[in-house]
């Protein structure tokens, strides 16, 4: 499979925190449904595989970003805070916060085929995945930063770190946002234009 393959990629790029990464995502590929879970409920990448694909692809976009703006950042640090970024979507082990949606209605109608599981404590996303990779990799702060507002201003709670984004956290906002907009939805051809 192709994202399998790039995925593997992304993996091979981490050597000074090999062991602690592995352990990761050794967790994440046998205990949590990262290699399955969606995106989201509705929207973004929706579907099997979708928080993989979109995970990958924000790696692949940020790499590229890195290469012409900030070389300085090594490898690794941009694939662990990338690859990672998102991993609160997935719960906790052995309790997804995605679900398939058993109301047919709702997902014939309305296209949300997933649900989030009430069994999962609430937390932020960007809160989620900061307990979930603290457990395993230790991050500078500059990567938690990154992994903590890399929505920036769309959330009311990234304005305490505007404009004193470090480089890292908006080439992850920068990645994560091309990559959704841009190739997710399918608008590569208007950049030919």
């Amino acid at each position: 499979m192709e994202l399998m393959y790039r995925y593997n990629i992304l993996k091979q790029k981490i050597t000074d925190r090999k062991e602690p990464f592995d352990r990761f995502v050794d967790l994440l590929e046998n205990k949590t449904t990262w290699l399955t879970s969606p995106a989201s409920t509705r929207y973004h990448l929706a579907v099997e595989c979708g928080l993989l694909m979109h995970s990958v692809g924000v790696a692949e976009t940020l790499l590229r970003f890195r290469e012409f703006l900030a070389p300085s950042i090594s490898e690794e640090s941009c694939v662990i805070v990338v690859l990672f970024h998102d991993v609160g979507k997935l719960g906790v082990p052995d309790k997804p916060y995605y679900l398939p949606n058993d109301n047919a209605w709702l997902v014939k109608n309305r296209g949300i085929c997933y649900k989030t599981n009430p069994d999962v404590v609430a937390m932020g996303l960007a809160v989620s995945s900061l307990y979930l990779i603290l457990q395993y990799i230790t991050l500078s702060e500059t990567e938690a930063q990154a992994i903590a507002y890399h929505d920036g201003q769309y959330i009311d709670d990234n304005r305490v770190v505007a404009h004193k984004e470090a480089p890292l956290t908006l080439l992850l906002h920068w990645a994560d946002y091309w990559t959704a907009h841009i190739y997710e939805e399918g608008r590569e051809k208007q950049l030919q234009q």
